[in-house]
């Protein structure tokens, strides 16, 4: 999980770090598959009992709203 959390991010600024737009959008699109990656993760150690309850909602709704952030963003590049 923490190799897919610092992924998201190491992803991100890696791709504003590249020439051209084309490049930008390949890093976040790996960046997203990165998220869901961590998504599945974090299903699996709630079903396991590796959560606890308080903290499953709060990361549950950190994740789709990153998701929609970042998903918006790549939607946006796309169309250009």
């Amino acid at each position: 999980m923490r190799r897919s959390g610092v992924s998201v991010p190491s992803n991100i600024v890696e791709g504003c770090a590249r020439e051209g737009q084309v490049e930008y959008l390949r890093f976040l699109e790996i960046a997203f598959g990165s998220l869901r990656e961590l998504q599945y993760q974090f299903t699996l150690a709630s079903r396991l009992g590796y959560v606890r309850e308080p903290e499953i909602n709060e990361c549950k709704l950190k994740l789709i709203e990153t998701e929609k952030v970042l998903g918006a963003l790549i939607r946006t590049l796309r169309k250009c």
